[in-house]
């Protein structure tokens, strides 16, 4: 029983140092299987950088318009993150947009420079998220929590719905599954988020933001389908930012 629960110890360390910057007291020991399993604790550790972001939300609302303080959270995100899913949406938009066939936007995606199509839609997405955050004002906090929680689960969802394109790659370990007990774990992590949002905007908008970010998810899982033949590590970074996107306009709908 020791044994199993500093495993999942383990496991929770490797979903942090994956998904965050944050310094680690020390190496969880990274193997793709054992990363694959970590992905089940993606919801939970979204909960935590949710949390850190409303608190940078909060602060900064009690000085500056909502509008600024959207923005520092934004940034104070990309921050903890190290722009992890930004990048893969900039990099996904640039394949997707400059790519003719399978090869040609694979290739793309693993070019380190960012094209047109990447700037434009890492700068819509993120002004939307701004705008999004904004506009919903003393909701705001509770909807950066419940948002970067519920937006890990379509990275999960996508993960286990579609093979990997590559043969090879850094995010292979997207295809080894959640291990025992993974999605229980993965959708218990999920139903919390929904709780935080349903708590702050209410039932009706929480059910229309879980409704828009399964659309989004739906619509890039057939897209990455069709055009890739599968999911890489840069679709399932857009799948984060895309649902993330979905579930705040969701809930701004409904402010």
């Amino acid at each position: 029983m020791t044994g199993r629960l500093a495993e999942e110890g383990r496991l929770v360390l490797l979903a942090v140092q994956f998904l965050t910057r944050l310094p680690l007291p020390f190496a969880p020991g990274y193997t793709p299987e054992r990363m694959g399993h970590a992905m089940r604790y993606f919801p939970l550790v979204g909960l935590a950088i949710g949390g850190g972001l409303a608190a940078v939300y909060a602060l900064a609302a009690l000085v500056f318009p909502p509008v600024v303080a959207a923005l520092l959270a934004v940034a104070a995100g990309v921050r903890l993150t190290g722009a992890l899913h930004e990048d893969g949406l900039a990099d996904m938009a640039d394949g997707l947009g400059g790519g003719a066939t399978r090869e040609r936007a694979l290739e793309i995606m693993r070019d380190s420079r960012i094209g047109s199509y990447g700037a434009v839609t890492l700068g819509l997405v993120l002004a939307l998220k701004v705008a999004a955050l904004a506009g919903l004002g003393a909701v705001a906090a509770g909807a950066l929590v419940g948002a970067h929680g519920l937006s890990r689960l379509s990275t999960l969802a996508l993960s286990a719905a579609l093979p990997y394109a590559r043969a090879e790659g850094k995010a292979v370990f997207a295809s080894v599954g959640l291990g025992p007990m993974g999605w229980p774990i993965a959708l218990a992590g999920g139903a919390a988020a929904l709780l935080v949002l349903m708590a702050t905007a209410g039932i009706v908008a929480a059910v229309t933001a879980l409704i828009a970010a399964v659309l989004v998810t739906l619509w890039l899982g057939r897209m990455m389908r069709r055009r890739l033949g599968g999911q890489t590590g840069d679709g399932l970074g857009a799948a984060q930012q895309l649902g993330e996107t979905a579930i705040l306009l969701g809930l701004l709908a409904w402010a």
